[in-house]
């Protein structure tokens, strides 16, 4: 049995990367197959699903639309644009804001938000608009896995390891994944400022956003501290992240639909496709849980780095970036998060730094390569719209230096302060 669902693992993994079939004819056929063969049971499957990551998502999701709705985030870039005194430091700015809104809005949203403005600049310049791009995309991915509700990894690795919303920020009396994530991105950044400092030409003046409305913008601010003081609050119920979460969303889609109902519908523009396809993920990872795989991909990496703590942390790291470089990383974590915690507990180690070193590598891994992370793809889908090639050298030339810098310095933090927990 278990090396049927192994197969029917791998299979339905390299129809997802390939993307040679509908995502979810592939998903519904593998789950299908893992039924009628009893590998895994109808009760197994439901109990797969992990409800509080798909509120989690439902509720930021809805928020992100709203923020986006705003002209908020749009306007803080005019903004920067206009008080920066190069072209490149006003890009630069540009991909710090990015990264910044990215820790709290979906990292795709966040692309859609900023490459407007990268365009209009591009585009005053004269100049090729495609490493604006492929940095904001960058920087949006980077910074998407410093806050719990950043980023689906990061939704998915908190609530299937009892974390809060506050652990990423101090966990245990230590520094969490956040300061990690920032002092990378001060590597990366670094990158990106070496490579925008030859645009010296004086800043274009580009037409400012006008704000729409302010409160979507409150409604977050007061959604991040809810969940920062429920992570005070010894034994709460286990749905109250996600209760918070779709509460404060409820409240937005109800001033939405009361203050501008003729304006576009947020429900239907909320990315259901990820939200499903979470789903069938949890349900096929599931499977290899209870067929005992789990437990043999831990014990074979255990085994495979003789016992030695440092080297089983970086095998888990480095392995994540360059697998996250070419295959989504949703599946990749839901599956590898049962693997970190039994290596820790083989070794007899803390799990904190095998998960936070885990989320750092699937989540940058990803920008190595024009494929590797959704924010990525949709880039240079945008560049592609306004007849910009994009070839994959072009992308790793940024992506690549960026995302060694950047994991290097967390994950040397991450040992540094966890190693002795």
């Amino acid at each position: 049995m278990k090396i049927f669902v192994v197969i029917i693992f791998l299979i339905t993994y390299v129809l997802l990367v390939s993307k040679r079939a509908h995502p979810f004819a592939v998903l519904g056929t593998a789950i299908g197959l893992l039924l009628i063969s009893n590998a895994i049971s109808v009760k197994e499957a439901i109990l797969s699903i992990n409800y509080n990551v798909l509120g989690v998502f439902l509720g930021t999701m809805v928020l992100s639309g709203l923020f986006i709705f705003s002209g908020v985030p749009a306007f803080l870039a005019t903004k920067l644009v206009d008080r920066s005194k190069t072209v490149g430091m006003a890009l630069l700015s540009v991909c710090i804001l990015a990264g910044f809104i990215s820790s709290f809005v979906e990292n795709v949203a966040t692309v859609l938000i900023v490459a407007p403005i990268a365009f209009e600049v591009a585009k005053k310049l004269k100049a090729n608009p495609v490493p604006f791009l492929i940095g904001i995309a960058v920087s949006a991915n980077l910074q998407g896995c410093a806050t719990m509700i950043g980023d689906s990894p990061s939704i998915i690795l908190a609530l299937s390891s009892g974390m809060n919303f506050m652990d990423f920020f101090w966990m245990k009396g230590r520094p969490g994944i956040t300061f990690a994530v920032e002092l990378g991105a001060i590597a990366s950044f670094y990158v990106l400022y070496l490579l925008f400092k030859k645009y010296k030409e004086p800043v274009v003046r580009i037409e400012e956003v006008k704000v729409k409305t302010w409160f979507p913008t409150w409604l977050l601010v007061f959604m991040m501290l809810t969940l920062a003081l429920s992570s005070f609050v010894n034994n709460r119920p286990t749905y109250t992240i996600a209760s918070i979460c779709i509460i404060y969303a409820i409240i937005g889609l109800v001033w939405h639909e009361l203050r501008h109902k003729e304006s576009v519908s947020i429900i239907k523009d909320l990315d259901w496709h990820t939200f499903f396809f979470l789903i069938g993920i949890f349900i096929i990872v599931g499977s290899l849980t209870y067929a005992g795989i789990i437990d043999d991909i831990a014990s074979f990496i255990t085994g495979f780095t003789k016992g030695n703590k440092f080297l089983a942390y970086t095998v888990i790291v480095w392995l994540s970036v360059l697998l996250s470089a070419f295959v989504d990383n949703i599946p990749y974590t839901v599956a590898m998060i049962p693997v970190a915690k039994l290596v820790a507990n083989s070794l007899g180690v803390a799990q904190e730094p095998f998960l936070f070193g885990l989320l750092i590598g699937a989540s940058l891994g990803g920008n190595i390569t024009p494929i590797g992370a959704s924010a990525n793809v949709v880039a240079v889908g945008l560049l592609r719209k306004e007849k910009y090639r994009v070839k994959f050298s072009d992308f790793v030339k940024i992506g690549l230096p960026f995302t060694i810098a950047a994991v290097s310095i967390a994950y040397i933090f991450i040992w540094f302060i966890w190693s002795r927990a």
